[in-house]
């Protein structure tokens, strides 16, 4: 049963890790993208590189490095400057454009200086400029400039409310858009009469481009309104500060203007194109599985929600494989993709998917032959340098002999120690991309 085991949590490290390599963010790119005699090619649009003065590369987020080095391996010769924001550790040394780590996911004075340096390059543009804008996952705490009379502190309390209150990536880049000078559409503003294309890696579940890092290039259909109800549905409305409250306050009642919405002439030169998602990294996840002898199901790519309600779910289907064989009998892999959410009430230290692992390990006692892996496809959990997690059927006994309380480091919201002491966490270092998250449910 040892080396079952043992052979199971192999198996779903390296379906993880198959998934993993599909979110390259360089076979995304050059997917995509293409040159031939001075004519590049992005989706099904072309651009004749010797009719504009300058090609300039812009950009923020965890997979900025990697998709701006994919980049110089297709136009290095074309491009004549570039600033990209990417968080501490995801940096590479590139040839012509400057790379500028920040904070994240709390922003910070270094996200502020990188994002005005990209203003002060784009901001003299013209018609005869190109503005390549590299997005992923992470660019809303990365390409950070906070709307006029809010300061850097109140945007990172604002933040600070936001990740802790259990609200989505929709809600939370919803209010984002609103306390900013660079998101919700705002960037199109400084680039415009230039061309503008934006190169997109997703990582929000539905993969709406308006969302991706607050939708810095993208018509925003939210408004001042919408921000203002969320912090209210969340009650976190009364602990935001004061020149934050205020700020949204007077775009709803219209004394600041409101993020630019489709239609707008800022937009006549953008284009926008979605180069990677977690369906992606899924199907290839998928692939692995099916080499390895099990029948892959996709679930799907778009799972949100409490963390560890959604667990209780997954382990609900596993028992269900292992009780009547449906919806597919063993050996079988449950794949899913997308990002949850916690509500933080304890004072432990975790993220998602290891609060995720832990609730699942709990509802699946003595549950035999399930192996259960929550990883980040960015290689981060929350505010931690783990992953993810894996369980299986020995977990709850491992942590007993060592006198470990698995509800008690769960209500703590202390799941990376948890994991810790029990050397579970997946640990891949920064993997400079960022298409959500990985689900597993391994079943022999």
């Amino acid at each position: 049963m040892k080396k079952n085991n043992k052979q199971m949590k192999k198996n779903a490290y390296d379906i993880f890790l198959s998934g993993l390599q599909a979110a390259d963010p360089v076979y995304a790119i050059s997917k995509h993208v293409t040159l031939k005699n001075h004519t590049l090619y992005i989706g099904n649009a072309l651009f004749n590189l010797k009719k504009y003065k300058r090609v300039i590369v812009i950009g923020a987020g965890k997979a900025a490095a990697s998709m701006a080095s994919a980049l110089e391996d297709i136009i290095s010769d074309y491009i004549s400057d570039g600033i990209i924001v990417v968080k501490d550790g995801h940096g590479l040394l590139l040839k012509k454009i400057k790379v500028h780590e920040a904070g994240h996911p709390v922003p910070d004075k270094r996200g502020i200086l990188g994002t005005n340096k990209i203003i002060n390059l784009i901001k003299d543009t013209t018609e005869s400029d190109l503005v390549l804008c590299i997005i992923s996952g992470g660019g809303s705490s990365l390409f950070i400039s906070p709307a006029n009379g809010i300061s850097l502190i109140d945007k990172q309390k604002t933040t600070k409310q936001l990740l802790a209150c259990g609200a989505n990536i929709h809600e939370i880049n919803t209010v984002r858009k609103h306390l900013s000078n660079v998101k919700g559409g705002r960037l199109a503003f400084y680039v415009y009469p230039a061309t503008l294309v934006s190169l997109i890696l997703s990582d929000v579940v539905g993969d709406n481009l308006d969302i991706i890092a607050s939708g810095p290039c993208i018509p925003d259909r939210s408004t001042f309104d919408n921000a203002k109800q969320i912090l209210k549905n969340h009650n976190i409305w009364h602990k935001i500060p004061f020149s934050v409250k205020n700020h949204i306050n007077s775009g709803r009642t219209g004394k600041i203007d409101e993020t630019p919405k489709p239609g707008n002439i800022v937009f006549n030169k953008t284009l926008n194109v979605l180069v990677g998602s977690n369906f992606g990294s899924l199907n290839a996840a998928g692939k692995k599985a099916r080499q390895l002898g099990y029948t892959p199901l996709i679930l799907t790519s778009k799972a949100e929600g409490e963390a560890k309600e959604i667990a209780i779910f997954y382990a609900a289907i596993a028992k269900e494989i292992i009780s009547s064989g449906n919806p597919s009998p063993p050996p079988v892999c449950i794949l899913s993709g997308g990002e949850t959410t916690v509500t933080v009430k304890g004072c432990g230290k975790g993220g998602r998917n290891t609060e995720f692992t832990l609730a699942a390990a709990i509802a699946l006692k003595n549950t035999p032959n399930v192996t259960i892996l929550n990883g980040g496809t960015d290689g981060t959990d929350g505010p931690t340098d783990a992953a993810g997690a894996m369980a299986d059927q020995t977990t709850l006994y491992r942590a007993s002999v060592l006198k470990l309380d698995p509800v008690k480091y769960l209500n703590e919201n202390n799941s990376y120690e948890f994991f810790k002491k029990l050397n579970d966490l997946i640990i891949t270092g920064p993997t400079r991309t960022n298409v959500m998250d990985i689900y597993m449910l391994l079943i022999s």
